[in-house]
């Protein structure tokens, strides 16, 4: 696919992966890197038809949009959907890993499937998908996790494993901060509190007191951190993690 650059958009002819981009956080963070001028593939395993509106709306703003089924638990399906999105446009120069899972239980409840499964998808599946990106990433390539504010402030009982994971991501994304530093790409770290996402919607009213701005967080203003991450005006900033919580960690 031949990508045209002559336009004053901030990542025209850019092209993007949004793993586990078909709703919520990463469908938000797949039309706003598409605003700016990206072509943006997502990555989906159980919402095809919500995929696909993720992809109309990116074609919308006049990028082009490909949606992928590949589960974040699965290697294989990760690096195909990779080799598929750089087969499609060319090329690949940022990596967003949203991809995640919340199962809630306590220490004495939490059953060794559920604590496999968040690890498989949260950790593992993280890792992966950074691997199989980096390996196709331009040099001055953009790295972006979607991890959670409860690495730092777990803040009610059965989030443990949960926390956990995503403390687990922070440190990862120092690390292969430095592993890329050579190439010029970055690796940062989202750290979203509280958001209006289907993951959500079942307790955020009951979260909503503990936030000191008293509301939770739309999907948009994750999306506008995840913009400004792939921007070259981030270039100086690599292994970091940023909380976007309404204030909930301090």
């Amino acid at each position: 696919m031949e990508i045209s650059v002559n336009e004053n958009r901030t990542l025209a002819g850019k092209v993007a992966i949004v793993f586990g981009g078909s709703r919520g956080i990463g469908a938000a963070a797949a039309r706003r890197l598409a605003t700016e001028g990206a072509h943006v593939t997502v990555t989906y395993v159980s919402a095809p038809q919500r995929a696909a509106e993720t992809v109309a709306a990116i074609e919308a703003t006049g990028r082009s949009g490909l949606a992928i089924k590949a589960d974040n638990a699965d290697p294989a399906a990760i690096k195909a959907a990779v080799a598929q999105t750089v087969d499609h446009f060319g090329r690949l120069d940022i990596a967003v890993v949203n991809a995640g899972i919340l199962l809630l239980g306590d220490v004495a409840t939490v059953s060794v499937e559920d604590l496999d499964r968040m690890l498989n998808i949260n950790v593992r599946g993280v890792f992966l998908a950074i691997q199989a990106a980096a390996a196709h990433l331009s040099d001055g390539g953009r790295i972006i996790t979607i991890g959670s504010n409860t690495a730092v402030r777990s803040g009610h009982p059965g989030s443990s494993v949960y926390s956990m994971t995503k403390a687990a991501v922070s440190v990862m994304a120092k690390g292969i901060a430095i592993d890329l530093a050579g190439r010029g790409i970055t690796v940062n770290n989202i750290q979203p509190g509280p958001t209006v996402t289907d993951m959500t919607v079942d307790h955020i009213e009951r979260i909503k007191p503990l936030i000191p701005l008293k509301r939770a967080g739309d999907p948009e203003e994750i999306a506008g951190l995840v913009a400004y991450l792939a921007s070259k005006e981030s270039g100086y900033m690599t292994g970091s993690s940023i909380t976007i919580d309404g204030g909930m960690a301090l």
